[in-house]
């Protein structure tokens, strides 16, 4: 297994890569997106040990240039807390890792990764919404959405299976994984945000099921001026509660 790591000067951030069998590739952080082209390497490991801000920043740089290999931030214990999903890795290992764990991190990062993995190498188009899985940008109407990473990622598990129900326990482990310690409110934030950003004639491709979950809608043909027009159940039950008082 080739790996690249991305480090300014601590060519010994790991020690335990020493003593495992792998090709390791080393490149400065900043020539992360020319490294990652090549087609060989099965995990980029960053160097963040240090220097939280610009490997965050180097790590949404070279996931957002389309990296479809795991990606895996390497942190001291003490780091731990600044790491958040908007780093957009697929984990991390800690500097102090044996040899074994790092072994069994990188091999679950890679089999995690080809199971996520689209399975087309085509966009996802669904009316005037498109999204490309490959570089991590969705467009509505030909402009791009500023989404999130997770938000990003909501919306893709989404579109890829248009009209099934997930419930929100279903949504946190297969979008936000096991090791997610929040609650199902996040699930409610992230909708309440795409349906936001998707606007008011596109923010129904978010369906609500009640007492269940949510589903990908996709527009039905004579959708026109009425359905832009239509609101959402949420925000009836909304104006509902606020008339009753």
């Amino acid at each position: 297994m080739k790996l690249l790591l991305l480090t300014d000067k601590r060519l010994d951030v790991l020690p335990a890569l020493d003593l495992l069998p792998y090709s390791v590739e080393v490149s400065p952080r900043l020539d992360g997106t020319e490294a990652i082209r090549d087609p060989h390497v099965a995990v980029v490991l960053v160097d963040a040990s240090g220097h939280l801000n610009q490997a965050r920043a180097t790590c949404r740089a070279i996931r957002a240039n389309g990296l479809s290999a795991p990606l895996i931030a390497l942190l001291r214990e003490a780091e731990l807390a600044a790491v958040a999903a908007d780093w957009s890795i697929d984990d991390f290992v800690l500097t102090t890792a044996g040899p074994a764990e790092v072994a069994a991190r990188l091999t679950m990062a890679v089999k995690r990764r080809a199971l996520e993995a689209p399975t087309g190498n085509e966009s996802i188009t669904v009316g005037d919404l498109t999204i490309d899985p490959h570089s991590y940008t969705a467009r509505l109407r030909g402009e791009p959405l500023a989404l999130t990473y997770k938000e990003f990622e909501l919306l893709r598990f989404l579109a890829q299976q248009p009209g099934r129900v997930f419930s929100r326990d279903q949504l946190l482990r297969d979008v936000w994984g096991y090791d997610y310690f929040g609650g199902t409110r996040t699930v409610d934030v992230h909708v309440r945000r795409l349906r936001a950003k998707l606007g008011p004639r596109c923010e129904r491709m978010i369906g609500t099921v009640r007492q269940v979950g949510y589903k990908f809608a996709a527009p039905t043909a004579d959708t026109g001026a009425a359905g832009a027009r239509s609101v959402d159940e949420d925000s009836w039950d909304t104006r509902i509660r606020v008339l009753l008082g």
